[in-house]
């Protein structure tokens, strides 16, 4: 199966079946369909543990991305996105989202950072970025 998601976290507020659509439309749209996705639903106390392990950032984050390799044939693992439900919701209220909505949009930034994107490396990659995250959320 191309997309596994995995609940790290109580609740029922994001459908695993609904997220699992939205990842292999993400995939079709940037042509990887093929590709191979892991999700991973967790708490703020998980994903800072990941943070901190990882990026040497001990807090919670909303979105961790852990790509597999360098080059992809296609059919192959993309990598892993890891998302803070609890930060979503956090951040949903904040921006008068709901919380699928904001998942939605952290689901996509996560896979575009697996295909190579990085806004932390200058401002015209964080403007490349930007502007494709807005395509794939309105071809949603």
């Amino acid at each position: 199966m191309p997309v596994e998601i995995a609940r790290k976290v109580g609740g029922r507020a994001v459908s695993s079946r609904k997220l699992k659509k939205i990842a292999l439309k993400v995939l079709e749209l940037m042509e990887q369909g093929q590709a191979e996705l892991s999700i991973a639903l967790v708490g703020n106390a998980e994903i800072r543990r990941l943070n901190a392990k990882f990026r040497k950032k001990d807090y919670p984050t909303d979105v961790l991305s852990f790509p597999a390799g360098d080059e992809l044939p296609p059919g192959d693992l993309l990598g892993d996105v890891v998302i803070s439900v609890q930060k979503a919701a956090e951040q949903a209220k904040q921006r008068g989202r709901t919380l699928n909505e904001e998942i939605v949009t952290l689901l996509i930034h996560g896979i575009v950072h697996l295909l190579g994107y990085d806004h932390e490396r200058s401002a015209k990659e964080a403007k490349i970025m930007a502007r494709l995250e807005k395509k794939i959320y309105r071809a949603l």
